[in-house]
């Protein structure tokens, strides 16, 4: 069996979890008072949803691959996924932030993300829905390709 194939796997794994926790936290949501704009939103949420997990899964196999000990991937995930977090867009808008660290979030998936579902399941976003997909896309095809060539790189080392 292929690298790529471990890795893919990998990913359709991490990408199933992480897909079925987030529908939980949306369908709980509804009861909650959340509203989206449509029922038609849903599954395109769906779609941003398995993007976001691809990618970061990508990534986080894209890591993990460069460590022999999980006490410091685990370290450095956390030292990451924090300021992708904070740069999304999640707590506050960018267009509050300074335009340096503003182009450091244009370059963050996530910011593409969150900026998506908001788009598609409130109806508000900063950008194009279609931009914040193709982002979304090009980012998860990056990680899958990065985590797979530096996992294949170790095994064959």
């Amino acid at each position: 069996m292929s690298r790529t194939s471990i890795v893919l796997g990998r990913i359709a794994g991490g990408s199933t979890t992480a897909l079925v926790q987030a529908l939980l936290i949306l369908g709980l949501s509804i009861p909650l008072g959340f509203a989206p704009v449509s029922l038609l939103s849903l599954p395109i949420a769906a779609i941003f949803l398995v993007l976001l997990a691809i990618t970061f899964v990508g990534f986080g196999i894209a890591l993990a691959s460069q460590f022999s000990d999980s006490e410091g991937f685990g370290l450095i995930v956390q030292f990451v996924i924090f300021p992708l977090f904070f740069l999304s867009g999640a707590l506050y808008p960018l267009e509050g932030l300074p335009s340096s660290v503003r182009y450091l979030a244009y370059a963050n998936p996530l910011t593409y993300g969150v900026d998506g579902l908001r788009g598609v399941l409130v109806g508000t976003s900063s950008f194009s829905v279609w931009l914040d997909l193709g982002a979304l896309v090009v980012s998860s095809a990056a990680m899958v390709a990065i985590g797979a060539a530096l996992f294949q790189r170790v095994e064959a080392v």
